[in-house]
């Protein structure tokens, strides 16, 4: 060893700087030791590593298998610091003798494979490939021989070899951790020897295999460590490897699948392989899978497993494996010629078992294979898939019923939910989505097999009703002899009803309307009509079954009737005159919605009924006084989606107005006037100046004071959500609701609710005014919805709530503005800036944000531009401002306060978050106003924009800046819309947003940033820049420089993101090139930039500044300014203070040589001849 062979002297202070190294790592690892003596130890240790010049004698030392395993681990460690960090300035000499020592390690300093620890082998490989980074394959050509002959030292060595090549192409190809050259170099070299390396890896695998089965324990751990290595070079190397040999490494895999201690390790490389992808030609011996051999293996397999967490994990990934080979089949059946497996039979049984299985988690990992199935144009159609499509659809009714929670012990299924969740709640999530997908696999099979589906669900449903009533052990905690969630009856319901759900959505689709089971179907709504349950949560499922069987009622108009009573009973529904239980609200609520959706779907179908419905509902308003403000409205909502199919201006208009003439009568009176109009008078009768205590026995006055107002403002909300005028022009001329027509030849409708609404509108501003709780959440999206204008599509529009405005808001749809009605309203614009942005200081973030949500899609006439939206965009954008470049610092900076202290409140953190977080998301919104509406080109928006926009925006930032690639052109070629052209007339709006735009790039927000740069900055500067006059140029410099040093400032905060990288380079590129000819103080801003090399600056705006410089191409300019800003460019915190690894590359391997063969001088080429004179061509 290297200490054996140092002089006598050197030995000695080898020897007692040893000794001294003992003594600290044992004092780092005693728990005993005190804080100070830690910190001691681990900085001489760590300086020793730095700068001792014996780390690689002491090293070695430390390193022997005599040691204990603390001392021999940290040993390494310095010998592995030493290659990372020396080894540039290290001798050749030194390096040799440093790889000999390496060497000697892997064949002589380790112990038997069974005793040797894990951490040590692993810290082995790490010091050998980082020689093997650095040297191979110019220095070191002679490795791979090198570590074969290794293998023939025992099963240790063997082992460690396994681990080197893993590491090696983890760190090459997974990791990349080598600089490009070297990368490639060692790349392109394991690609040359990869048939070799695949053989050994192979041969290797195959021997200890066989000594394996011999109960030798040691060569199980070989193979094992094999094993893992193949898994990690078949990932990525060509397909060729690994079906060669007629697949003889797919087979072996197989057959280890038999071997207890080796299958999950056979499984994992199995999967990595028919996980591939690439040439479908290439993928085609996949096919062979599928023979006799390999599916009896992998059935063998999966029988018997019990639940132990090893075994169950090899299930998990042998159910994987099946999935993969159904995808390769699916993939290989669509576009190469390939033929329907023989065996095909065999695996969906084996597939299907899965699916039966009792793991929830199994059953959700094959589902995604039976849906490519099932929905394959050729495979779907084959007699094997249409049979185990029934089969499926059977075992569905079992999946789909919920049970299975970690906390119970009710079904097999628990067991495996304990291994795979952590809690209930995880296990709920987790099969809502499971859920979900089953749905969609339910309707493919549907489609195959309608029919039996019918079937299926129609035996289902009678089962059900025939059913009694089982509780369980689990009854409702609100109300006695009711079920609650988890009851026998209430899972079996539910599952049922989603099977019914999703079976009826599809027949209508599958069949033709003469091979429908109409009377079947009939006899099943009949059925369900009749039974009669007094549990809320099963009457919520016999409804939802009443819905999803209605569409057949077209067909037998007589059972309408019976269909409404149905409905209008559970309306009215309670259990011991108490309707205040939650299930049984909901039971009332499912019921509106359903009246609701059919009345919305199938209005023309119910217009012959509207009397009786009308009467029936004037009945129940005047009759029941349990009827909730919400039932109320609900059934007016239902009127006027049928009172639409009328089609007659005046006849509708005169329905709405009986319809809400006592929600008018209620809300213009001077009653009302005189609440809305005086605040203290408002808070009084809405009940804010009282206490409200449980002891409490008076009438609540405030309570219906409460009721009353919330009412009259949902029933003019849901009147003016469904009010609409028919689709059809040609209907609507002839029903009186065209009036007129733009210049552009687009009709202009006419409203029936308009007159309503304009008699509540003074009122409503009132109420704005001076409200900004939760009431203001309720009336800004009801005034706003007034304010769209849309003559060509419907808008849809998601407006954002919390849980209690949402629950009213939330299908707030296709709704039509009253167009010139509205804009003509006299001082329109004043009103709504005295309204609703009188007090915007006072409204919470999560309140403005949904009015801010509804100006993105705000489309006014463009003749209203000046009179309305630009004294509305101003003081909006103007508070933007405001809370973008005031509050957010302020958030931060507290954040950033909050974060240095050693101990911190989490809830104050968390608030300051959510804040921070809040705030954030009003200047996106902003910002996609901007980006939609200001003019930029919407191709540019869709190329650049589009992925970052359909992102959830609580998306990690860091996650999906990573995940996101974009390409940006060369310069954004945006034009002005008329409303851009608006804007830009008034000097605060257009000053507000070039602020808000070019402060908001330097927050950390990585994805405004990235639209922010991309769409907005450039194009709102340039038509600023552009504007400007000559006289006043000097004036706007500061404002230029200020906005290019907030770009470069970006740079050091984003700049650690390749795409924001990207963009802001672009961005601080087109600034400088465009605008420093007619501002020099542009240059001035570019010297403060730390570590730029001022004469190439100089060259570059030389360059940029005389016209006849000579110019260079886009990507050398653009490289050329990468340099120059290089300075401002922010590193991740994590790389901030960790020390850099340098590998130098080596000689290229590939490089051609340059021939010294002049061919102009040694060879006649016909060039002179060509061009003389005598030539005649």
């Amino acid at each position: 060893t290297a200490s054996q062979t140092l002089p006598g002297v050197m030995a000695d202070q080898v020897a007692a700087m040893c000794e001294q190294l003992i003594k600290a790592v044992n004092v780092i690892m005693d728990a005993e030791t005190s804080h100070i003596y830690r910190l001691e130890a681990l900085k001489f240790c760590e300086e020793f590593k730095e700068t001792n010049s014996f780390c690689v004698p002491c090293g070695v030392q430390l390193a022997d298998k005599s040691q204990p395993a603390v001392v021999r681990h940290f040993g390494l460690q310095i010998l592995e610091h030493v290659i990372k960090f020396r080894w540039n300035n290290m001798q050749q000499q030194e390096k040799v003798q440093l790889k000999e020592c390496a060497m000697q390690l892997l064949s002589k300093g380790t112990r038997s494979i069974l005793e040797e620890e894990s951490h040590i082998k692993d810290v082995l490989s790490r010091i050998i490939v980082e020689m093997i980074k650095r040297e191979w394959p110019q220095h070191w050509p002679d490795m791979l021989k090198e570590m074969e002959a290794l293998t023939s030292e025992g099963e240790a060595q063997t082992e460690l070899v396994m681990l080197i090549l893993l590491r090696l192409a983890e760190d090459v190809i997974t990791f990349q951790t080598l600089p490009s050259q070297r990368r490639r170099d060692i790349q392109q070299t394991l690609t040359q020897n990869m048939e070799s390396i695949f053989s050994f890896l192979m041969a290797i695998l195959h021997l200890n295999v066989e000594d394996y089965r011999k109960l030798a324990r040691a060569h199980c751990r070989v193979a094992v460590a094999t094993l893992n290595t193949l898994a990690g070079y078949i990932d990525w190397v060509s397909l060729v490897y690994i079906t060669t040999g007629n697949c003889q490494l797919l087979e072996m895999l197989c057959l280890l699948l038999s071997e207890p201690e080796l299958q999950l390790e056979a499984a994992e490389c199995l999967l990595i392989a028919i996980s591939r992808k690439g040439k479908l030609e290439d993928r085609k011996p996949f096919m062979l899978l599928f023979d006799d051999v390999a599916i009896h293996y992998i059935l063998s397999a999966a029988q018997a497993v019990e639940v132990v967490e090893r075994r169950y994990i090899f299930l998990k990934r042998l159910c994987q494996v099946l999935c993969a080979l159904g995808g390769q089949l699916c993939s290989l059946g669509s576009d190469v010629e390939v033929d329907v497996p023989a065996n095909l039979n065999k695996y969906i049984e084996a597939l299907l078992a899965f699916t039966t299985h009792s793991s929830q988690f199994l059953k959700s990992s094959t589902l995604a294979t039976w849906g490519a199935l099932f929905r394959h144009e050729t495979l779907s159609k084959e007699a094997v898939v249409v049979e185990m499509a029934i089969k499926y659809l059977r075992a569905s009714m079992t999946n789909l019923v919920k049970t299975g929670f970690p906390s119970r012990d009710d079904n097999p299924s628990c067991h495996h939910s304990r291994v795979d969740f952590d809690s209930d709640e995880d296990f709920n999530t987790f099969f809502n989505s499971f859920r979900a997908q089953q749905g969609e696999v339910v309707r493919s099979a549907c489609r195959i097999v309608p029919l039996e589906a019918f079937q299926i669900a129609a035996e289902w449903l009678q089962y059900q009703i025939a059913s009694p009533i089982d509780m369980g052990d689990a009854t409702s905690k609100t109300a006695e002899g009711l079920c609650s969630i988890l009851s026998p009856s209430v899972v079996q319901w539910d599952a049922m009803t989603v099977f019914m759900e999703c079976m009826t959505t599809q027949i209508f689709k599958s069949l033709e309307e003469e091979k429908l089971p109409i009377d079947q179907s009939m006899e099943l709504l009949q059925a369900v009509l009749n039974y009669d349950t007094k549990d809320p949560l099963i009457l919520s499922c016999v409804l939802t079954n009443i819905s999803a069987l209605f569409p057949f009622v077209i067909h037998r108009p007589h059972f309408l009737p019976q269909v409404l009573y149905k409905l209008f009973s559970a309306i009215t529904f309670d259990v011991a005159q108490d309707n205040k239980v939650s299930s049984v609200k909901n039971v009332r609520r499912h019921a509106c919605s359903s009246i609701i959706k059919i009345c919305r779907d199938y209005s023309q179908f119910i217009l012959p009924c509207f009397d009786m419905f009308y009467n029936h509902v004037k009945k129940l308003f005047t009759s029941d006084a349990t009827l909730t403000h919400m039932e109320k409205c609900s059934l007016m909502e239902s009127l006027v989606l049928i009172s639409n199919q009328f089609k007659d201006f005046a006849k509708q208009k005169a329905f709405l107005d009986e319809l809400m003439a006592p929600v008018v009568t209620e809300w213009t009176s001077d009653e009302m006037r005189h609440v809305l109009w005086d605040p203290a008078t408002f808070l009084s009768f809405v009940g804010a100046d009282q206490v409200v205590t449980e002891q409490s026995t008076d009438t609540d006055t405030a309570g219906l004071n409460r009721g009353r107002l919330s009412f009259c403002l949902y029933a003019m909300l849901g009147v003016v959500k469904r009010a609409h005028w028919p689709a059809d022009l040609e209907e609507a001329k002839a029903g009186g609701f065209v009036v007129s027509y733009t210049s552009a030849g687009t009709p202009i409708y006419r409203n029936p609710c308009t007159a309503q609404f304009l008699v509540m509108l003074p009122n409503l501003l009132a109420l704005i005014r001076y409200t900004c709780g939760s009431t203001l959440c309720l009336i800004v999206p009801f005034f706003f919805f007034f304010f769209f204008f849309c003559t060509d599509n419907l808008m849809i529009l998601h407006i954002l709530f919390t849980h209690h405005s949402n629950r009213y808001l939330k299908n707030l749809v296709k709704c039509m503005s009253l167009q010139q009605e509205f804009y003509t309203i006299e001082r329109l614009a004043e009103e709504i800036a005295g309204s609703v942005f009188v007090s915007l200081d006072h409204v919470p973030d999560h309140r403005l944000r949904p009015m801010i949500h509804i100006l993105l899609v705000l489309s006014c006439p463009p003749e209203y531009y000046d009179s309305l939206l630009c004294p509305l965009l101003g003081p909006l954008f103007a508070y933007m401002q405001q809370v973008r470049i005031t509050i957010l610092p302020l958030l931060l900076h507290s954040l950033d306060e909050d974060e240095e202290e050693v101990v911190c409140q989490e809830s104050q953190v968390t608030q300051e978050m959510l804040e921070e977080q809040l705030v954030r998301l009003l200047t996106r919104e902003v910002l996609d106003f901007l980006s939609k509406k200001y003019g930029v080109d919407f191709v540019f928006i869709l190329l650049n924009v589009s992925v970052l926009c359909l992102k959830s925006v609580f998306v990690e930032e860091d996650m999906m800046m990573d995940s996101v690639q974009s390409s940006l052109p060369a310069q954004p070629t945006a034009e002005l819309t008329e409303l851009g052209k608006c804007l830009m007339k008034h000097e605060n709006i257009y000053m507000s947003l070039l602020t808000l735009s070019f402060t908001s790039l330097s927050w950390k927000d990585t994805t405004n940033c990235h639209r922010t740069a991309s769409i907005v900055c450039w194009t709102l500067l340039r038509q600023v820049t552009h504007s400007v006059q000559e006289h006043s140029i000097k004036a706007w410099a500061h404002t230029e420089c200020y906005s290019y040093s907030i770009v470069l400032r970006s740079l050091q905060v984003h700049g650690q993101h390749e795409v924001c990288n990207s963009t802001l380079t672009q961005l601080a590129m087109l600034i400088y090139e465009n605008l420093r000819p007619r501002y020099m103080e542009l240059k001035a801003v570019m010297t403060q930039i730390p570590n730029i090399s001022v004469e190439a600056l100089d060259q570059y705006d030389h360059r940029l500044m005389d016209p006849n410089a000579q110019k260079v191409g886009e990507k050398k300019r653009k490289d050329q300014f990468k340099k120059l800003i290089a300075g401002t460019v922010g590193k991740a915190l994590c790389q901030q203070f960790r020390k850099e690894v340098h590998i130098r590359n080596l000689p290229s391997l590939f490089k051609k040589p340059k021939s010294d063969k002049d061919i102009l001088k040694t060879e006649a080429i016909g060039l002179a001849a060509l061009f003389s004179p005598d030539n005649d061509l």
